[in-house]
């Protein structure tokens, strides 16, 4: 152990030998520089200077409750402060707060989208959709893209590999029946660490969306495979009503949008497209208080030139 200790020393004083000694230090899993100071030119359709895209999160139905199965009810992103899981029992409250954004919620950004002529993706949970075969037609009609979102809205931190892609594989198969295709993108969202790995190995997916690590889009080799990555949000998202230090308001909301889209625009004008993601869900910006700030922020975006706005599948 003192040897062992000694040469350690030695090494640390000596970085070339230390480079050698301990060659392995330096196979860092994370790429820390991405497209560095010179990113490319995007080359957006129409040469415009920002992508913008809106997705819409439909988890309801899919969250936990014990009547999916699960062993207890829900406590994540809901009007509900410091909500905890009931074990093995229902939550009336925090039921008929996700069925508002099925019944409500979803039908107020169908409407602004399909008036205003706004391209969208949605990340849709399998067992959600499952569950609402009216609101998959409306989202077919109106020509949305429907990305897999997983099997249900769960967390799997703590899953093993085998039954995460077993859950990958069931959502799949519950997609393409239900919408009767199968899905181009994926986005976990509460992702374990071999989500992404998991992901590029079976194939079946275009991009990927469990990443907040760029403002453009970027390919990640993994098991000889090049996969798409279309990088998500967790800021431009209207999570943060539901979350300590988040919006308080819709003008808090409308601002961070707003400042959001004109940083990216400017640097776009200035030869340097980038990509903008707008994180949405129908019970949280579907209540009408926060909804008006979104009304503002799309008559903002569309009073704009240069702006392509798309699915995640067209980017």
């Amino acid at each position: 152990m003192e040897r062992d200790y000694k040469r350690v020393v030695r090494a640390v004083r000596r970085p070339t030998a230390c480079r050698q000694e301990f060659a392995d230090l330096n196979r860092y899993l994370r790429d820390m520089l991405g497209y560095g100071a010179t990113p490319p030119d995007a080359a957006w359709p129409g040469g415009a200077a920002i992508a913008v895209q809106f997705v819409v999160n439909y988890e309801e139905g899919g969250e936990n409750c014990v009547l999916h199965g699960d062993v207890a009810s829900e406590a994540f992103l809901s009007e509900i402060t410091n909500a905890q899981p009931w074990p093995g029992m229902r939550h009336w409250n925090m039921e008929s707060i996700y069925e508002y954004g099925a019944r409500a919620g979803f039908w107020r950004l169908h409407r602004l989208f399909s008036d205003t002529g706004i391209p969208v993706t949605v990340y849709g949970v399998a067992t959600a959709l499952q569950r609402s075969p009216v609101q998959v037609a409306a989202m077919q009609e109106a020509g949305w893209e429907i990305a897999s979102h997983g099997l249900k809205w769960i967390d799997y931190r703590d899953y093993s590999r085998e039954a995460e892609l077993a859950d990958i594989h069931e959502a799949v198969a519950i997609h393409e029946q239900v919408t009767g295709e199968k899905p181009r993108g994926w986005y976990t969202g509460r992702c374990s660490v071999n989500t992404v790995d998991l992901v590029t190995e079976t194939g079946l997916f275009d991009y990927v969306s469990d990443s907040y690590a760029d403002d453009l889009p970027y390919w990640r080799r993994h098991a000889g495979r090049d996969q798409l990555v279309i990088p998500y949000t967790l800021d431009v998202n209207d999570m943060r009503f539901a979350i300590q230090a988040g919006f308080s308001d819709g003008d808090a909301f409308y601002t961070y949008l707003k400042d959001t889209f004109d940083v990216l625009y400017a640097e776009g004008q200035a030869g340097q497209p980038k990509m903008m993601n707008i994180g949405l869900h129908c019970r949280l910006v579907g209540r009408p208080g926060r909804f008006a700030a979104l009304q503002r922020f799309v008559d903002y975006v569309l009073g704009h030139d240069d702006v392509w706005v798309a699915r995640r599948i067209d980017i």
